[in-house]
Formats: C-alpha cells, sequence, structure tokens
C-alpha cells in the first residue's frame, strides 16, 4: 500500500499572525518525531525560503530560477503559465533541519497568481487549460511525492483570500487557524468561514462540470484547529491577553469558521470547539527573532533564552502530537 502524505496549509488571511514561524517550528517538530515533511513555499513573498536560507542563497535560486535547471516553484510552473508545456519537475532541497525539506518560493509566483483567476473561470467553461494551471502545485507536489516518501506536506500562504489561497487550500487534507492575540486577527475569522464556504461550493461546481479524466484538487479541506500565539506582530511587542480573550477566540472559531462548514459539509469541521484548540504560543521575544535570523526552530537557537528554548520545544512537540492523532481520522 502506498503511503499518501497529509497535505496541511496554516492559514488565515489576516497578516502577522506567525503563518511562517509556525510552518517551520510545526515541521520541525514532526521532523523530530520521525516524520518526514516537504514544505513549499507558495507565498510570492518568499518568506519561508528566506526564514531557512541565507540572503545570498534565496538570491541564487531567484537569479536562477528561469533557467533550464531553475529550482523553485516559479520553475515548475512555468511552463504551465506561458501555455507551453506541463508543470516541471524540481527536486526539494535539504534545509538545515534535519527530515525536513523545502521546494523554494519565487516572487515570480506573483504572475502566476494573476493568471489563476482567469483559470478558475475557464475551468467553469470546461476548458482544459483552466484545469492545468489550477492543479499545476497540486500536481507538483503529487509528481514529488510519488517516488519519495513523506509523511506531511505543508504549503506557506500569503495574507490574502486571492486566487492561488484558493487553489491551495482547496488541495489541502486539512488546515489549521493560527490567531494572533489581537482583536484584528480575531475579527478576520468573520471572513475566513465564508471565503472557505464559497470556495468549497464553487469547486462541487467546477467538479460537476470537469471533463472525463482531468485531474482535480481533492476540494475537501477540513478544519484540524486553531493555535492562539504571542509572536510579535509587525515589529510590535504584544500587549498582555486581556481577560476573557481567549473564550472571545473559541466562540469565533465556533461561529466564524466550525459551523459556517459544517452547514455546507458537516465532515469539514467535525469535533467540539473546545477540543479545536491545538496548542497554544506565548511570545518569544527576541528567541523567536534570532530563530527566523538562524534559519532553526526557536529550541535550537544560539545565545537564545534557555527557558524560552526549553517552552517552545515542549509546546511546539504537543502541537506536533495533536496533528499527529488527529490526521489519523484523515
Amino acid at each position: 500500500m502506498i503511503h499518501k502524505p497529509l497535505r496541511m496549509t496554516i492559514f488565515n488571511h489576516k497578516g502577522g499572525v506567525g503563518k511562517t514561524t509556525l510552518t517551520v517550528n510545526i515541521a520541525a517538530a514532526l521532523a523530530s518525531q520521525g516524520k518526514r515533511v516537504l514544505l513549499v513555499d507558495s507565498d510570492p513573498q518568499c518568506n519561508l525560503t528566506s526564514y531557512l536560507f541565507a540572503n545570498d542563497v534565496v538570491d541564487d535560486l531567484l537569479d536562477h530560477s528561469e533557467r533550464p535547471d531553475g529550482e523553485t516553484i516559479w520553475s515548475a510552473v512555468r511552463p504551465v503559465y506561458e501555455e507551453v508545456g506541463d508543470v516541471v519537475l524540481v527536486d526539494p532541497m535539504l534545509t538545515p533541519i534535519d527530515n525536513v525539506l523545502l521546494i523554494p518560493g519565487d516572487i515570480r509566483m506573483s504572475l502566476f497568481e494573476e493568471s489563476l483567476a482567469d483559470s478558475w473561470t475557464s475551468c467553469f467553461k470546461r476548458k482544459l487549460g483552466g484545469f492545468r494551471a489550477v492543479t499545476a502545485i497540486s500536481g507538483l507536489v503529487q509528481s514529488v511525492t510519488k517516488n519519495d516518501a513523506y509523511d506531511y506536506i505543508f504549503y506557506d500562504t500569503g495574507p490574502n483570500i486571492g486566487s492561488l489561497n484558493r487553489v491551495l487550500l482547496l488541495d489541502t487534507d486539512f488546515f489549521i487557524v493560527p490567531v494572533a492575540c489581537d482583536l484584528f486577527s480575531t475579527r478576520a475569522l468573520s471572513t475566513l468561514g465564508q471565503t472557505l464556504k464559497r470556495w468549497y461550493v464553487d469547486w462541487r461546481t467546477i467538479q460537476a462540470l470537469a471533463p472525463d479524466d482531468v485531474y482535480l484538487l481533492a476540494g475537501t479541506p477540513r478544519f484540524m484547529g486553531y493555535i492562539p500565539q504571542r509572536f510579535k506582530t509587525y515589529g510590535q511587542a504584544m500587549a498582555s491577553v486581556p481577560s476573557g480573550f481567549m473564550p472571545m477566540v473559541q466562540r469565533r472559531i465556533y461561529a466564524d469558521v466550525m459551523s459556517v462548514l459544517r452547514k455546507v459539509e458537516p465532515s469539514l469541521s467535525s469535533g467540539s470547539v473546545s477540543e479545536a484548540r491545538l496548542g497554544q504560543i506565548k511570545d518569544f521575544l527576541t528567541t523567536a527573532q534570532k530563530a527566523q535570523e538562524q534559519g532553526v526552530p526557536i529550541w535550537q537557537v544560539q545565545n537564545g533564552n534557555e527557558q524560552h528554548k526549553s517552552e517552545a520545544l515542549i509546546a511546539f512537540k504537543a502541537i506536533a502530537r495533536a496533528i499527529a492523532v488527529r490526521s489519523m481520522k484523515r
């Protein structure tokens, strides 16, 4: 029996909620527990690639991404964007974290994102080119994992509800919502569930219209849970969490995400809201900043606060265990 890796996205269209930092540290925690993880930097801002590699390495990747030997996600999907061929296979790069590999990001993915809006419309018209573009990243991941075993695939997304994130979420088995401890972050939840609902319903229509034998996205992004976190947002220190804030987050998660998804398809959000919290990440101050500068998980930072490192290891390993348990229910 061929093992199918679980495709996951840490997603909230609100910026500054720590998606990339959470992705790296959760991937590292899963890897420390014997799992093999593939990270896909789908965000045109390339934050995930920049976290894991030095600037000169990132610059070299971007400078060569349009050559035949390019190594970025743009190198893979460019033929589809230019309508001259299918996805080109690129080999994932080894990262500084054992058992964590990366398909590097590329700022040119902003071009691909712009084209996906028209490709989505083309799918409603049953045009094969539209389906080829919409499923390009999914097909790349399928090719990469066909002959190389992985346990988890994580897509890193940008802070928006655009056409690129739409195809990524629809290719996701489970998504996790990060929530920064500020009112702006929780207010963003009010549109998150409705957006996912619309994407899901539209894709069901496209699936019904699709020609036979066309590769399709799974189209069933299930809510796994949420993670409150207190990383610094936009360079500003977090204040203490107001009294009653966490119960409010729980109410918003249920009303704006879980209940909305259940109305269109119960399997998209199962379990109780009290079980939905996967863990909680505190503000690790300069230790988290040093982790980004050094390209390592928070608990491996050199010259970092030892208490923060210890707490981060415990917190992220607990989240990794929760993910492993819940992913068995797919």
